[in-house]
């Protein structure tokens, strides 16, 4: 008889609305009772027209913006998260050390090189105190990511001599850099023509398989949607498909 219990998801969202406030004592409801789990090692795109909510429920689930009803639970380990309920430092913590955020525009800072831009989030994320004795293995392992990423030599560049797609490389490395539990991709290639599109979607891909981080990525793209273990369609602020939101 095996007792092993299957693996708890790395993030579990159950019955999540967004509304958004209209002139006139009116409401648009974006997000409407939906339900998500994210399962380790495991990368989820979700489809769905423009408008449909995909943005926002990555959004709220990055904690950038916060549902309106609704729970959203983090796990890492031992350790379990629940939104609401979180403080400000909490949720401050959680996007710099359990999630990787990839946009579309980049989002890189032009006073950085390469290496600041990677570094960035480990800066952040490291006290005053232990700076000086953790910049040397921050260091080392953002160099090691841009190495990863196919952009070794390119450190002490600025981000705007880069080409498009070599800035979304420098995107990809930087949200890697706190080895992030979950992997949050917002139209990553939706910027970049379709060759640079296809390498995009090929390392996105290679870096899933060997560090086994979990990816959910927001795309309208098929080529890209068609590489992940799962596909949800949005409609209308919910899964087409009730049945596959858990996985199950």
């Amino acid at each position: 008889m095996n007792d092993l219990q299957p693996a708890l998801p790395v993030l579990t969202a159950r019955d999540l609305c967004r509304e958004f406030s209209l002139p006139g004592d009116r409401s648009l409801e974006v997000l409407s009772h939906l339900d998500l789990d994210i399962h380790e090692a495991e990368m989820v795109a979700i489809i769905g027209l423009s408008g449909v909510g995909k943005s926002t429920l990555l959004h709220c689930l990055g904690l950038l913006d916060t549902p309106s009803s609704g729970q959203i639970t983090y796990r890492n380990g031992g350790q379990t998260w629940r939104s609401p309920g979180l403080s400000e430092p909490q949720r401050c913590d959680l996007r710099n050390q359990f999630i990787g955020f990839v946009f579309q525009f980049f989002h890189l800072l032009s006073d950085l090189d390469v290496l600041e831009n990677v570094m960035l989030p480990a800066i952040v994320g490291t006290p005053k105190s232990d700076w000086k004795q953790r910049k040397p293995e921050i260091e080392s392992k953002a160099r090691a990511l841009l190495e990863t990423v196919g952009l070794a030599g390119r450190e002490e560049q600025a981000p705007g001599t880069l080409s498009g797609g070599e800035r979304q490389r420098v995107a990809i490395a930087r949200a890697l850099i706190n080895n992030p539990r979950l992997l949050l991709c917002d139209e990553p290639t939706g910027n970049l023509d379709s060759s640079t599109s296809e390498k995009i979607h090929t390392l996105l891909r290679q870096l899933h398989e060997d560090l086994g981080t979990s990816i959910l990525v927001v795309t309208h793209d098929p080529d890209l949607a068609s590489r992940a273990d799962r596909r949800l369609s949005m409609v209308d602020g919910r899964f087409e498909d009730s049945a596959d939101h858990t996985g199950g």
